[in-house]
């Protein structure tokens, strides 16, 4: 389990208003005692990366991760998607190179601001690679189909493809995918580990800069981004270039990748720690 830095807990990272900050410091007050209640915690994760946390909870935990949808159920009965999903870009996909396309994603919650969201699309155009890239309907405060038309136009659609929700595990697991540009979602997190996808890591808020540890300091699968650099504390166009670039060239970065890959699917295979903790799952909601 990775330290934690005190300025990215998950309740400094809400903003500068008073108020979230309380709301998630009372969350956490009331969940946490709330946790020993419970005979069993089901978690999406997998012993092999984070047996030490799971050790570490009030009661007995069962890891049954990375959990995806069976391969038997459609993209449009998928329960739990906001938005339809667009399976075009799959056929979009298909038509790339093999480990050359950008993957970018960031979750159902994140909103950019117009510039942070123009330095991310000058970034993409920069990289010299085509990207899929998921901008969801209220992604971007005053930014609407007017801007993403242009930004289609200026691109071309053989370059670049802009979606409003796809089809994560599908695309993750596709053979032209090289890299996953996120905001390190617990979900999106297990799901690029489980399709061996090196990460851009963009956390937004809460949870995600933990988990962001997880990727690049303790697994050591992507890299961070930085807006340090920048007196705007704007993650700039430049950095997502050279990132991109550097995240892609970087061998060792490759083969940990793999093989957390292999552990994530030895795991949920007939006889792993996943599938092992599932039938103690069954077993025990049989005994009730």
């Amino acid at each position: 389990m990775p330290a934690i830095d005190a300025s990215k807990l998950p309740w400094t990272s809400l903003g500068k208003s008073p108020e979230s900050r309380r709301a998630m410091i009372q969350s956490t007050l009331t969940t946490n005692p709330t946790l020993s209640l419970a005979e069993t915690i089901v978690c999406n994760t997998f012993q092999e990366v984070e047996s030490v946390a799971l050790a570490r909870l009030p009661v007995p935990a069962v890891a049954i991760g990375p959990l995806e949808a069976p391969k038997s159920v459609s993209s449009a009965a998928a329960a739990g998607h906001f938005w339809a999903q667009d399976e075009a870009c799959l056929r979009w996909l298909d038509a790339q190179a093999p480990g050359s396309v950008v993957y970018v994603a960031f979750g159902s919650l994140t909103v950019f601001d117009a510039e942070r969201l123009q330095e991310l699309a000058d970034g993409l155009a920069l990289t010299g690679r085509p990207f899929l890239w998921v901008v969801r309907p209220n992604f971007a405060d005053g930014v609407g189909e007017r801007w993403l038309d242009g930004f289609r136009r200026r691109v071309g659609e053989g370059r670049g493809l802009v979606v409003g929700w796809a089809p994560q595990q599908r695309v993750l697991a596709h053979p032209s995918v090289a890299c996953f540009v996120t905001h390190c979602g617990w979900n999106s997190t297990m799901e690029g580990v489980r399709h061996g996808v090196p990460f851009l890591c963009w956390p937004y808020f809460a949870d995600q800069f933990l988990n962001q540890s997880y990727i690049c300091d303790l697994w050591g699968v992507g890299l961070k981004v930085c807006a340090d650099a920048d007196e705007r504390g704007v993650v700039t166009k430049e950095e997502i270039r050279d990132k991109v670039a550097r995240l892609l060239g970087d061998e060792a970065i490759k083969a940990r990748t793999v093989a957390l890959k292999s552990a994530a699917c030895a795991s949920v295979a007939d006889g792993g720690s996943s599938h092992q903790d599932l039938l103690k799952l069954v077993n025990l909601l049989r005994e009730k």
